[in-house]
């Protein structure tokens, strides 16, 4: 009877669910027709100064237009649109609302040079922020080349640095009785130590202290020069952080204290017109057309996986993966379209499915085949699966920031058949066929034989990988294996170690890209976007497919998260699935 209660419950929360879905999903079709009508009325025609909010989690490059309005503006809209709007007369300035707490650096990075850009025109960039209240400077290196910084007086400055904190799960496997089995190539590829150790390894502890440090010194750098100072001051005040408002603004991190209406008022005085509209950078992006030769623009972001990308269009998952066969496909339109004369392919993932990172470079090597040049533009980060597409790319962009490289593979699993044996359960299987049958069984660990043979298969994974880099960079295979071993660098490193050809964002990529098919360094270009968005019917079949399986999966959560210790299990499971991945150790830093 309580089985059948329960059902019932569930089958009439699921009619109300499907009912509200519906109604949402009717009310976001009115609302994007409504929307879409007012963008094509509220073009800027008259003077206006751009604003800019960085307080929300910022996309590499934005996806589809959703069923429930436009996708949030992504650092390569708001590189493009300040570019656009350098040489606009209607725009007279620039306001942005500073994040408080972080960002990831490359992204920081490559706002403040799109900063820069927009300077060059003489127009005033004012930044306000309520708060530095986070301990990474990647918030504050995101605007300090703005030509001045606002805080509010009541508010802290807490930049300090960067840090980076890796949770490690060997000690709660060994009281749960679980089994990790992890293979490496090699001892850097240290995402496996997550679930194998109880700390650092040396190798781990180097390579992070290098990374954070390597990213450490290109933002103080920079720092110093946006604030005319030197970099030995600045790292004395991150040092001595935490400091008031007051005392922020007499160190000169800050260069005057007022509210954000203080702000507005005073960039309308520097327009000249204390009556100046604003206008969000998110619209002004909708408004710009290009014209010139094409260059195609090939976005992929989040881990590398077989199939379809997810570009976050669905409103019930913000789930962004770089699909093998949608890459794959947008690289075979831009072989199509004739009027492209170049392709950015622009990278932003950890890595992932060697199989489908396999399919994206060779669609790469077609399209040069076709006489179109690929340049890599590097984003947040390029790392394993995005270096492996990225290794016979004509010429390869990166940001000082980005974390790139990872050159290696890992996989395996965590065996649980005697974390089952402490309350009872056993799951017991019989193969016909090969031994290997097992071998990626959840319950039972490998045997000795499986285990050789699942090496044997990361092993040929990681002699191809590093093969490709050699062939593709022209660097000899010795030195390919030891600068490799999934060990990553920054930018600015894989620069000193030939992985990569130019430091720079968006613009240097186009500025190649340009070189590259032999149009004039001072010709227009404009960027025609592959693939093609996503059609309203395959958005719904998304739609309608997730909300199923998110009930599936808090049905699942309900009986399992009721212990710490379940939890830290199940969080560790869902960071590794079993077979050969190419991912790399992105540390999380703040």
């Amino acid at each position: 009877m309580r089985q059948f209660l329960l059902t019932v419950l569930g089958t009439i929360v699921g009619i109300g669910l499907c009912f509200i879905l519906m109604m949402l999903l009717i009310g976001g079709l009115i609302a994007s027709a409504v929307s879409s009508t007012s963008q094509q009325s509220s073009k800027i025609s008259s003077d206006v100064v751009l604003t800019l909010d960085l307080r929300t989690p910022l996309r590499d490059h934005s996806g589809t237009e959703t069923l429930f309005g436009t996708p949030a503006l992504s650092v390569v809209d708001i590189v493009q649109s300040l570019n656009a709007a350098k040489s606009d007369e209607n725009v007279k300035g620039l306001l942005i609302r500073a994040n408080g707490y972080g960002m990831v650096p490359a992204s920081a990075e490559e706002i403040r040079l799109a900063l820069i850009d927009f300077q060059t025109s003489g127009k005033p960039v004012l930044a306000h922020s309520q708060g530095f209240e986070g301990t990474s400077f990647t918030a504050y290196h995101a605007v300090s080349a703005a030509d001045e910084i606002w805080q509010q007086d009541t508010t802290g400055f807490a930049v300090a640095g960067i840090r980076s904190e890796v949770p490690f799960y060997g000690g709660v496997f060994e009281k749960l009785d679980a089994k990790p089995q992890m293979e490496q190539f090699y001892e850097y590829k240290s995402a496996a130590n997550t679930y194998t150790q109880t700390n650092f390894t040396e190798a781990h502890r180097e390579s992070t202290e290098s990374l954070l440090t390597s990213l450490y010194n290109t933002a103080v750098s920079q720092i110093a020069i946006d604030r005319d100072m030197a970099a030995d001051e600045v790292t004395a005040l991150f040092k001595g952080a935490p400091y008031s408002a007051e005392a922020a603004h007499k160190a000169g991190l800050v260069d005057k204290l007022g509210h954000y209406i203080g702000a507005q008022e005073y960039i309308q005085e520097k327009t000249g017109d204390e009556n100046i509209k604003f206008a969000s950078l998110r619209k002004y992006s909708e408004q710009i057309t290009q014209s010139g030769s094409t260059i195609a623009f090939i976005g992929g972001q989040g881990p590398v996986v077989m199939g379809r990308s997810s570009d976050g269009s669905n409103p019930f998952s913000n789930s962004l993966t770089m699909g093998g066969d949608t890459v794959a496909g947008a690289f075979e339109a831009a072989i199509k379209d004739k009027k492209v004369e170049a392709i950015i392919f622009r990278v932003s993932t950890p890595g992932g499915s060697p199989t489908a990172s396999d399919q994206i470079q060779n669609a790469l090597i077609r399209a040069q085949e076709a006489g179109k040049p690929v340049i890599i533009s590097m984003g947040q980060y390029a790392a394993s699966g995005g270096y492996y597409v990225s290794t016979h790319a004509d010429k390869i962009v990166a940001l000082p920031s980005t974390i790139t490289g990872s050159i290696g593979v890992l996989g395996g699993k965590v065996a649980l058949r005697d974390t089952y044996a402490k309350i009872g359960y056993n799951v017991e299987g019989i193969s016909v066929g090969g031994e290997y049958l097992g071998a990626y069984s959840p319950d039972e660990p490998f045997t000795q034989a499986q285990q050789a043979a699942y090496r044997g298969q990361l092993e040929d994974i990681y002699v191809d990988f590093t093969t490709k880099v050699a062939d593709g960079r022209d660097i000899p295979i010795e030195r390919v294996r030891e600068i490799a071993k999934g060990r990553v660098w920054t930018g600015e490193q894989a620069k000193d170690l030939k992985l990569v050809d130019e430091l720079g964002g968006l613009r240097t990529a186009i500025a190649v890209a340009k070189a590259e098919a032999g149009i004039d360094e001072d010709k227009n270009v404009k960027l025609k976007v592959f693939p093609r968005p996503k059609t309203t019917q395959q958005q719904l079949e998304e739609l309608f497919g997730q909300s199923v399986e998110a009930q599936t999966d808090l049905a699942a959560l309900r009986e399992l998260a009721q212990m710490p210790e379940v939890q830290a299990l199940l969080e560790a499971r869902a960071r590794l699935e079993p077979g050969q991945e190419l991912l790399a150790d992105l540390p999380e830093v703040e």
